[in-house]
């Protein structure tokens, strides 16, 4: 298991208590530092760069493990108020961000020459940084300015949607957290609101022969948010107690911009939850959706949403062999293209962030027009 200064490092947690105190910790032992963005210094700090090999310059904080994984992954170091810190990969974007370049070369290059590309940059710049410090590295070089990034500290967001959730969803339980340094993820099911949010949608399920599967299924909800500018905080729909959970709409979302506060998220759910009908209603509409040529239409679709080729070609694989030529709705079409989390999740390479947006992005498919996806040609991907 790596170490918590490790880039890789990730925790799971199965009870919420568990979830909320590490959280608080993290806060604690979390900095928050602005300073300009022309006083910035990056030097490289890969296995051959001197910081690699002198210590001396670094904050006191940071040990030979942070600097020795560092050097395996973006081989950066920043200055900041006079001390070094280690660049974790999660900061790279933002540190683009402060230094106005991009560019799908940066990477490539040296990390010589691109500490030299950002060292020329970042003195041309007048505006502030507002640098995330924590677990011995740099995680984030966020704009100084409130309207542009607004802390949101988590173990505040978990604990005000926790109340809420007590609230709306008596007997919620929660079922799964997730946190490492890009992303943090919860969920609960809501057992108690089984016969309120999916009634009509398991008759419907049960009426075409899927009684079972209704039976399983439970409404649930997904909370995740980054501070280090992955992610904003939002609270999504879920159907729980299949392979994979399904992710039904992106519900309400609060971005880390224009001075946001946890009280803004905490206003938003009472929308959030008005909106979970919808959601079913949009999945239910897709069992109504006749389709002469399902495997065409999947294969469309999931390129239309742009879903991970590989992973995709493998869902529809499976589909073609269990439907063969035979007709389907668009929610059995739906259904077969939840396999496509479910392989990269058990493949154990792909992060959970990808995971989560990955989610995000098939639940866009409950709203296409699926009829204009039901090529009689076969598509090519």
């Amino acid at each position: 298991m790596p170490k918590q200064c490790q880039d890789a490092y990730f925790v799971q947690f199965n009870l919420f208590p568990e979830m909320l105190s590490y959280h608080e910790d993290l806060r604690r032992r979390s900095r928050w530092v602005h300073t300009s963005v022309k006083s910035l210094e990056v030097a490289p700090l890969d296995k051959t760069a001197p910081l690699f090999s002198d210590h001396t310059g670094f904050d006191a904080e940071v040990t030979e493990d942070a600097i020795a994984d560092t050097a395996d992954h973006l081989g950066l170091a920043v200055k900041v108020d006079g001390r070094w810190f280690p660049l974790r990969d999660t900061s790279y974007p933002s540190l683009l961000d402060r230094a106005k370049i991009n560019g799908t070369a940066l990477p490539k290059l040296s990390r010589e020459k691109l500490s030299g590309v950002l060292n020329t940059c970042l003195p041309l710049h007048k505006s502030e940084a507002l640098m995330l410090i924590r677990d011995e590295k740099v995680s984030a070089a966020h704009s100084g300015d409130t309207r542009d990034y607004s802390v949101l500290e988590i173990d505040q967001l978990l604990d005000s949607l926790q109340a809420k959730v007590d609230e709306r969803f008596p007997g919620n339980v929660f079922t799964a957290g997730y946190s490492d340094h890009a992303i943090t993820s919860a969920s609960w099911s809501l057992p108690g609101q089984k016969r309120e949010l999916l009634d009509t949608y398991s008759k419907l399920l049960a009426a075409q022969g899927h009684a079972k599967t209704a039976d399983k299924l439970t409404p649930g909800i997904r909370f995740s948010t980054s501070d280090t500018g992955m992610a904003s905080a939002k609270v999504s729909a879920l159907l729980l107690g299949l392979q994979y959970p399904i992710h039904i709409g992106g519900m309400v979302a609060v971005d880390h911009r224009r001075q946001a506060k946890v009280s803004d998220f905490t206003d938003s759910l009472d929308m959030l939850f008005a909106q979970f009908d919808d959601s079913i209603a949009r999945l239910s509409g897709l069992l109504k959706v006749h389709l002469d040529h399902p495997v065409n239409a999947m294969t469309a679709v999931c390129k239309r949403l742009s879903l991970p080729k590989k992973a995709a070609l493998e869902a529809i694989d499976m589909f073609e062999a269990a439907m063969g030529e035979d007709p389907a709705t668009a929610h059995d079409v739906f259904m077969a293209m939840q396999e496509i989390p479910f392989i990269l999740k058990t493949g154990g390479k792909t992060p959970e962030a990808k995971l989560l947006a990955l989610q995000e992005s098939m639940a866009r498919a409950l709203t296409l027009r699926w009829t204009d996806y039901d090529f009689a040609k076969k598509v090519s991907w």
